[in-house]
């Protein structure tokens, strides 16, 4: 049951963040347990599994950190000394001879007895070939020490870790060609509305064309989903109904469109005859109308119609929700505060995210706020957080949150 009220009673808005926390709960009761194991070049955007733990010090044994000469500090009494051999990356060094130095080039594992390296540019070759040092020196100068990145048995990566190529490269690092990942969330994705054609299509009278199947298909592609495109769906009960038993194999049913209160919402009325609404009506703008529930046991979340409302809901809520289903931990993106470059001046009483972007430090809003704009997502490079009850003038401090951050 809705705690913010009776799913469907009129002004029974629920919190951002009580839906999210609820959402999240929910999605911790039904993470995905499968896992496969995937050659490293196929786990881009993948989340790991098990936990990455390291069979290897890195690095392996001491090395150089710079072009330069390895040398043991007491054999060092400010005379020039003799080169008694020279050590190149992936080269197996011998003992460095007591009262010499070695030529070492970065990378290179320092010889035993050495315990600095001094770069090149503080030494100096005399014509018989010796080397005087020009500095003073320390001991450990220029040397990594051997596990100065990771030790034998320490945890690298945690389970639920999403998987860029950063961590592809610290994997490779420990000799790892493959790793454990959770299966993907197979999302059927289907839209509402007799009103909508698909790009390509004539436009019928009254029509337009769909935006966000195309849109959230590509975005779920991106979070490592598994998308299963169920179409369009007629204003027809029977065919909804009929429609929404088919997806029987999948992890979720997300839709757009249908499940505010209207008449010809049969995506709402499919879900209160035949399963449960946990969420519904958020106070939110755009978005408010955003549904959770359960058809016949598969989840569903019903996102609003409106194009600039299916990206808001999707990136704050659904993302969220599908990232916690993989066992992702940190799930909410960064945002961090600019000035507002904009005036605000009449408070509401839902959440609002504005399309905006930054310019000169202050965040500036495209000029048309509504529902259906999907431009004014396409001009910005975030959204813009305005809390419920406050107006702005310019330079008060607001929320920022990278589209960067939710698109992937």
């Amino acid at each position: 049951m809705n705690p913010a009220g009776k799913p469907g009673k009129t002004g029974s808005l629920m919190a951002v963040e009580v839906a999210l926390a609820r959402l999240l709960e929910l999605a911790d009761a039904s993470r995905v347990r499968e896992h496969e194991r995937l050659p490293l070049a196929r786990i881009q955007g993948r989340v790991l599994a098990a936990d990455l733990v390291s069979t290897l010090d890195l690095p392996p044994w001491p090395n150089s950190a710079m072009d330069g000469y390895a040398l043991r500090l007491a054999d060092w009494t400010e005379e020039p000394l003799v080169v008694s051999q020279k050590i190149f990356a992936g080269q197996a060094p011998e003992p460095l001879k007591p009262g010499t130095c070695a030529r070492i080039f970065t990378g290179a594992p320092v010889p035993a007895g050495a315990d600095c390296v001094e770069m090149q540019e503080n030494a100096e070759v005399q014509a018989d070939e010796r080397v005087r040092f020009t500095e003073t020196m320390t001991p450990g100068q220029n040397i990594r020490p051997q596990g100065q990145e990771t030790t034998v048995g320490e945890l690298i990566l945690p389970a639920g870790t999403r998987l860029g190529p950063i961590e592809q490269g610290l994997a490779a690092s420990l000799g790892c060609a493959e790793l454990d990942v959770v299966r993907k969330v197979r999302v059927a994705v289907l839209s509402t509305g007799d009103e909508l054609v698909e790009p390509g299509q004539a436009l019928g009278p009254g029509q337009i064309y769909n935006s966000n199947r195309v849109l959230l298909c590509n975005w779920l592609q991106r979070l490592g989903c598994e998308v299963i495109d169920a179409g369009i769906l007629p204003d027809d009960l029977a065919t909804t109904r009929a429609r929404l038993g088919e997806l029987k194999e999948v992890d979720l049913i997300l839709s757009t469109g249908g499940v505010s209160v209207g008449e010809a919402d049969f995506l709402g009325i499919a879900l209160r005859e035949e399963g449960e609404l946990t969420l519904w009506k958020l106070a939110i703008k755009p978005g408010k109308p955003l549904t959770f529930g359960h058809f016949r046991g598969v989840p569903v979340i019903g996102l609003p119609g409106n194009p600039a409302s299916t990206l808001v809901t999707f990136a704050l809520l659904a993302r969220p929700y599908l990232l916690r289903r993989q066992g992702v931990k940190e799930v909410e993106p960064l945002k961090f505060q600019v000035p507002a470059g904009f005036v605000w001046p009449k408070a509401g009483n839902r959440r609002e995210y504005l399309r905006g972007r930054l310019e000169n430090g202050r965040a500036i809003i495209y000029k048309n706020q509504s529902s259906g704009v999907l431009r004014s997502a396409a001009w910005a490079d975030g959204l813009v957080e305005v809390l419920e009850g406050r107006t702005l003038i310019e330079g008060d401090w607001v929320n920022f949150i990278p589209l960067s951050e939710v698109l992937s």
